[in-house]
C-alpha cells in the first residue's frame, strides 16, 4: 500500500469514527439508567434522579452533535434514532415507573397499577408515527414520566391526587390535544423557556432538600411543572376559539 492510500484509509476511518462517537455517547445514557436503577432499587431517590438528569443531559446535546457531523448519512447501518428510542424508553418511562411503584407514594394497590399503566401506555406511544404536529407540540403526552414523577416526589400531593394525575396522564397520551416542547415550540418560546428553567432550578433545590422540601419550594415546582403541562392545550384550546385551524398533521 502507498503512503497516498495509507492516508485515505485513515481519513476514511476517521470519518466513520468521529460520528459513531456520537453513537457512543448517546449509549453512555443507557449506563446511566443502569446506576439509576440500582439508585431506585436501594430507595436512594435523589441519586437516581441525579443520574436521570445526567441521561436527560446527554439526550439533550446527542442530536444536535449528531447532525453536526451528519451521523445518518456517514453511517447509514447504525440507527441512531433506534438506539434513542431504547435509552429513552428506560430513562423516561420504566425507571420512573419502577421508582413510583418502589416508594410506594401512593400506596401499594394504586402503585401497582399506576407503574402498570405508564409503562404499557409509553410503548404504544412510541409506536404512534402522529408523535409531532407541523409546529412542533407533542400529539397526546409525551411520555415524559420522568418529569411527572420527579414532580411528585417533590410537590409530595396525596395518595388520590397522585393516582389521579397518573390516570390523566395516561388517557391524554392517546388524545389529540397538544403538549408543549419546550425547545423547539415557536409561540411563547421565551416564556416556555424560562418556565423550564425555573422547574428546573427548583427541582435542584428540592434534591437539594432531599426532598423534604419547605412550602414555598413546593409550591414553585408544581405551579410551573402545570404550566408546562397545560400551555400546549390551553394555545390549542384558544385557536379554536378563534377559528384557527388547529395543527395536528405529523412533523415530516
Amino acid at each position: 500500500m502507498s503512503i497516498g492510500e495509507a492516508k485515505r484509509a485513515v481519513n476514511i476511518d476517521l470519518r466513520q469514527w468521529r460520528p459513531f462517537t456520537v453513537h457512543l455517547l448517546t449509549a453512555s445514557g443507557a449506563f446511566w439508567a443502569f446506576m439509576a436503577i440500582i439508585a431506585a432499587a436501594e430507595r436512594h431517590w435523589v441519586d437516581m434522579f441525579a443520574w436521570l438528569g445526567l441521561a436527560l443531559f446527554v439526550d439533550g446535546i446527542d442530536g444536535p452533535l449528531a447532525r453536526r457531523v451528519d451521523v445518518k448519512r456517514r453511517l447509514p447501518n447504525w440507527s441512531g434514532d433506534m438506539l434513542d428510542a431504547i435509552i429513552d424508553y428506560s430513562t423516561y418511562v420504566l425507571i420512573p415507573a419502577f421508582a413510583l411503584y418502589q416508594s410506594g407514594m401512593i400506596g401499594r394497590p394504586l402503585s401497582f397499577v399506576a407503574a402498570a399503566l405508564i409503562v404499557i401506555t409509553s410503548a404504544v406511544y412510541y409506536a404512534d408515527t402522529r408523535m409531532k404536529t407541523k409546529d412542533n407540540f407533542f400529539r397526546g403526552f409525551p411520555v415524559t414520566w420522568n418529569m411527572v414523577v420527579f414532580t411528585l416526589f417533590a410537590a409530595t400531593p396525596n395518595e388520590w391526587t397522585a393516582f389521579v394525575f397518573v390516570l390523566l396522564c395516561s388517557a391524554t397520551t392517546f388524545l389529540p390535544i397538544k403538549f408543549l416542547h419546550p425547545v423547539r415550540v415557536v409561540r411563547l418560546r421565551a416564556l416556555n423557556l424560562a418556565m423550564l428553567a425555573v422547574w428546573c432550578l427548583l427541582g435542584i433545590l428540592a434534591m437539594v432538600y432531599a426532598f423534604d422540601s419547605p412550602l414555598w419550594l413546593r409550591a414553585g415546582i408544581l405551579l410551573s411543572a402545570l404550566y408546562l403541562f397545560s400551555i400546549g392545550a390551553i394555545l390549542q384550546l384558544l385557536d379554536r376559539i378563534r377559528g384557527r385551524a388547529p395543527e395536528q398533521e405529523i412533523d415530516e
